[in-house]
């Protein structure tokens, strides 16, 4: 395929270069005899100088497109580079995330131990004081009326 772009470039270079010259010969050929050598020579200088300029313009227009070229590897370089370091920050986001929810959940399991013996000393405390009642019940004589 780049093969064939190519000589189709060629062909258009060559095609154009065909034109030209035609045209100059016609150029030529029409003069009258009264033009002075002095001014066709000065024509020709001037269009020779107009080709010299359009190819010197095509040179900066492909080195420009080089430029580019480079430009966008190396974006796309340090676009990669970025990536990589918003990975590795938001992985080590994540891990610290989940360190902190796993200490948090240690520490509730140490406080349900804790509260659970709280919960049972009260609850024994609660029964030791039913049990003083009831025995003070048993003991002392009940007024009916």
């Amino acid at each position: 395929m780049e093969k064939i772009g190519k000589l189709n470039k060629f062909l258009r270079t060559l095609k154009l270069t065909h034109q030209i010259v035609k045209h100059y010969k016609v150029l030529i050929y029409t003069m009258s005899e009264s033009q002075s050598r002095y001014s066709i020579v000065e024509r020709l200088t001037r269009k020779k100088l107009e080709i010299m300029s359009s190819r010197s313009n095509l040179k900066q227009d492909v080195k420009s497109k080089e430029q580019v070229i480079d430009k966008l590897k190396k974006d796309l370089e340090n676009w990669k580079k970025d990536i990589q370091e918003d990975i590795k920050r938001e992985q080590r986001k994540m891990e610290l995330d989940i360190e902190r929810v796993i200490q948090e959940f240690n520490n509730s399991k140490e406080q349900l131990k804790d509260k659970e013996n709280v919960y049972n000393e009260q609850i024994v405390a609660i029964e030791d004081a039913l049990k003083s009642i009831e025995e003070i019940s048993k003991t002392s004589p009940t007024n009916s009326p």
